[in-house]
């Protein structure tokens, strides 16, 4: 069963007294990765390949503490399906363009795909992640480094958003605007509005 989770993030160079409560208990899991983001100048979706898996997450909704409720709609294994590859571009809220094969890599979705069209950019990114729990909700301090540089991330996410909410306040963050991955991505890479 899917369940979407709320999410809370910011981008910093220094988190403060959160890095520093973070610090003070071991992280849970330490993971490196290499991921090509999609992104769109019409969506703000989490479109992205990582383990050699298309992973979409849309946002569901927004409450009133400015935390989204992300939803993941699909996670499929290249070759993805032309129907799988419809998804893609829905997600992106870009229409597909004529798709010329019943599956397609994930070279074949960037290079004929996303590449030619200017609405989207395929971006690689290396992130390195430290995952913590805090009351109940899951703590990520993480950096994704592109080519245009390296952006830090703190996130803090869930399926209940009251135990997010506690989490942001316990770690001493201000509940500031919440800036999902995407646009954190196109920020850093001048992409986008």
């Amino acid at each position: 069963m899917i369940v979407p989770r709320w999410e809370w993030r910011t981008f910093g160079d220094d988190f403060g007294e959160a890095e520093r409560k973070l610090a003070a208990i071991a992280p849970e899991r330490v993971h490196e990765s290499d991921e090509i983001y999609l992104l769109s100048v019409a969506s703000d979706a989490s479109v992205k390949v990582r383990d050699a898996l298309m992973d979409v997450k849309l946002l569901e909704a927004v409450d009133g503490d400015g935390l989204e409720q992300w939803k993941p709609v699909l996670k499929a294994e290249f070759p993805l399906a032309a129907d799988g590859v419809r998804g893609v571009f829905d997600a992106l809220a870009i229409p597909a363009p004529v798709l010329t094969r019943e599956a397609y890599t994930a070279d074949q979705l960037v290079d004929e795909l996303v590449d030619p069209d200017p609405r989207l950019r395929a971006l690689e990114v290396h992130k390195h992640r430290e995952r913590f729990t805090v009351d109940g909700a899951m703590a990520e301090l993480s950096e994704a480094r592109v080519a245009e540089g390296a952006r830090r991330t703190i996130a803090i996410e869930s399926e209940d958003a009251s135990l997010v909410v506690a989490a942001v306040r316990k770690l001493g963050l201000p509940l500031r605007p919440n800036v999902c991955l995407a646009r954190g991505l196109k920020a850093l890479v001048g992409f986008g509005a």
